[in-house]
């Protein structure tokens, strides 16, 4: 057992990233019962249709599960209220203060864990008495730190700075990458777009597959001025390069962006005006499975690159 397993009671330090538009209660049951953390994205649900996924989740697996909340959510009190009345453990918190929600979370018994893209917000979700934190690097997919700092030197920072729990995420698919998260001074890992590309995934066929077809340097972090997130190049990501070649106002960008543009991508599966959110690690991305066969993959590729690792 590491202190990952044992914070959330689970067999494998594997988090599943509660993305929005495709983590489901399908997708969290899966991942849980497979032996990871599965995790809804609260970021694309009504409260009431949260609570739906929540009750869903609680009939599809005996095992731990939580909700990840971006604390932007214009509904955010109601989304709290029902987390705790459906008396859900595990809440993952992002884009926001972590001292604004953790301490009522905490009096209700739930175990929270703040997502952070720098040492100077683990620091402070540590002060605001979280239990862990997710330290993601600038490879991850979807919305993204402004300081560009990649994995691979964010988690050894932050474990240099924090003495709870560190979960690395950002670049991470493979049972190797978790490995090298954790000799990095991670104790688990968070993966995201790994799971997109799964059976129970909640995204839209054509968005999967375009997650397969997607190669090395076919993603990049845009909109920094909005809220940065990392997206597939496809015509709504070139008419934002264009629009930037204007020296755009802030405006002109949300005029661009609009509404529903994430939901017409990944959940609706328009590839040529959605806003199609993935990490770099899609290159290395190559089938759609169901979920127990990707984490029974990814432990046994990382129980042998820890054998192979032991002769270098």
């Amino acid at each position: 057992m590491n202190k990952i397993t044992k914070l959330f009671n689970i067999q494998y330090p594997i988090i599943q990233g509660g993305m929005i538009w495709n983590s489901g209660y399908k997708l969290a049951s899966a991942v849980s019962n497979a032996g990871g953390l599965g995790l809804i994205g609260a970021g694309s649900m009504y409260p009431e249709v949260l609570r739906e996924h929540i009750q869903k989740c609680k009939k599809a697996t005996s095992k731990p599960f939580g909700v990840n909340v971006p604390m932007l959510y214009p509904n955010i009190e109601e989304i709290i209220k029902i987390i705790i009345d459906e008396g859900v453990k595990i809440v993952f918190t992002s884009a926001g203060n972590p001292k604004t929600w953790t301490s009522l979370l905490k009096q209700n018994g739930i175990t929270v864990v703040h997502v952070v893209s720098s040492s100077k917000f683990a620091l402070k979700a540590q002060e605001a008495g979280v239990d862990a934190v997710v330290a993601e690097g600038f490879e991850a997919g979807g919305h993204n730190g402004r300081e560009e700092t990649t994995t691979l030197t964010l988690i050894p920072m932050v474990k240099e700075n924090i003495t709870i729990p560190l979960i690395a995420a950002g670049g991470i698919a493979t049972g190797r990458g978790m490995l090298a998260a954790m000799i990095l001074g991670a104790d688990g890992v968070q993966m995201g777009s790994r799971f997109v590309a799964s059976t129970e995934s909640s995204a839209h066929d054509n968005f999967k597959k375009t997650v397969l077809e997607t190669g090395e340097g076919e993603t990049q972090l845009t909109l920094k001025e909005l809220a940065p997130v990392r997206l597939i190049k496809n015509k709504f990501f070139n008419d934002i390069q264009e629009l930037y070649a204007n020296a755009p106002s802030k405006e002109d960008l949300e005029n661009l962006l609009g509404k529903r543009r994430a939901k017409r991508g990944m959940f609706e599966g328009d590839l040529i005006e959605g806003e199609l959110e993935i990490g770099q690690i899609a290159g290395l991305i190559h089938d759609i499975k169901p979920v127990a066969d990707i984490i029974k993959n990814i432990i046994a590729e990382f129980e042998l690159a820890k054998k192979e690792a032991s002769s270098l």
